[in-house]
């Protein structure tokens, strides 16, 4: 992964490679944002870049014997640390017993979740965590000489995940950093990242990607034609996994404006049992498929005030979504648009940090029914 390939975020490739090069390198790093915005391939291209020996001003060579080992994943130097589902049958219990699966992912892609992480180590369904035993190989790692780097990295994906007492050997890591060891931190929650390793890294929040740049690498990645590529751009609001799952998965779409539909209806009606039966369904949808419908719901309702303008070229809708929205969209208005995004946004959240999703999705219907009658 070098700069080239990340697309988009053009802003923060400009300012870690001007850092990089004025020497500027805090020991902790933690880009926060969307997996599909290109937290960790930014991570990974910073990364490469920070050990290249003929790197220029925007981008590692690929040349140098350094950029030939990232290449394969397998500089001395460079660590990684992620979530894992252990198994003791298998003595698979910390990150060096994936790191085959781990390299082989990266291999091909490295915008992913961790859904399609979970797929990789054949555990779907299952919750990976960061383990205990998984700080003393942090520790290791960072202790024994480097080898032939300028600086030894360690890259923590979704350090969210980590076990209290990994997540406090980390923050001594982080306090009592070993000389030229960098650590980049990979999180889409940091919200749930322990408070004190928050107040002593350096913070990069990546935003959406552009959507001409989305719609670019669509184009080209993808191969969907031009207008299909800025459609499908625009409904993934700058994800690129949100994108890809979009492509040919009319199947899901169905399912969540079915959903949608329903929760209206049934605050329309206040029909409460309607409500609770709703809610169950959803509650048996993942995580990520609940999170993802939740974030369908905020298109939809934008959508649908933006339809009230009657600009076409701004109203990007399927024709089910809109024969729907013909009905729908006079109850979106200036009076509770913005109450009904930050509770879809909050509901959002609320499932991102495990809460009950029976609960969750009760509870914003019945918020809904307030916000239909404004």
């Amino acid at each position: 992964m070098y700069f080239h390939d990340v697309i988009g975020q053009d802003d923060l490739k400009a300012r870690l490679t001007d850092t990089a090069r004025r020497g500027i390198i805090p020991h902790a790093r933690l880009f926060c944002g969307r997996m599909g915005c290109g937290t960790f391939p930014l991570a990974l291209a910073y990364a490469r870049y920070l050990n290249c020996s003929d790197r220029t001003d925007t981008d590692a060579c690929g040349k140098c014997h350094s950029c030939r080992q990232y290449d394969a994943l397998a500089h001395p130097d460079l660590h990684f640390v992620f979530p894992i589902v252990a198994d003791k049958k298998r003595k698979r219990t910390v990150c060096d017993d994936y790191l085959g699966e781990w390299r082989a992912m990266l291999t091909e892609r490295t915008y992913f979740d961790l859904d399609e992480w979970l797929d990789r180590m054949e555990t779907a369904g299952r919750q990976a965590i960061i383990y205990a035993e998984e700080s003393d190989q942090m520790i290791r790692a960072t202790s024994l000489r480097i080898y032939e780097a300028q600086y030894r990295v360690l890259i923590v994906w979704m350090p969210e995940r980590m076990h209290a007492a990994c997540a406090n050997k980390l923050l001594k890591l982080i306090e009592e950093p070993p000389a030229r060891t960098v650590i980049l931190m990979v999180s889409d929650a940091p919200d749930l990242i322990l408070g004190t390793i928050l107040s002593r890294t350096q913070r990069l929040d990546v935003r959406p990607i552009e959507a001409d740049a989305l719609a670019r690498a669509l184009e080209q990645r993808n191969g969907l034609p031009p207008d299909d590529a800025r459609r499908t751009a625009h409904l993934a609001h700058g994800d690129l996994l949100a994108a890809e799952r979009s492509m040919g998965d009319d199947e899901r779409q169905c399912l969540f404006l079915d959903f949608f539909i329903r929760i209206m209806r049934n605050a329309w009606k206040r029909d409460v049992r309607a409500m609770k039966q709703t809610a169950d369904e959803l509650a048996a949808l993942s995580r990520e498929q609940q999170r993802a419908f939740l974030a369908y719901c905020q298109h939809l309702v934008r959508e649908n005030f933006v339809r009230r303008f009657r600009s076409d070229d701004l109203n990007y809708l399927r024709p089910d979504e809109a024969a729907f929205s013909a009905r729908f969209s006079p109850y979106v208005n200036e009076r509770n648009v913005f109450d009904f995004a930050a509770e879809l946004a909050d509901a959002e959240r609320h499932i991102a940090q495990n809460g009950n999703a029976k609960m969750i999705f009760f509870d914003l219907t019945l918020r809904i029914t307030v916000l239909l009658k404004k």
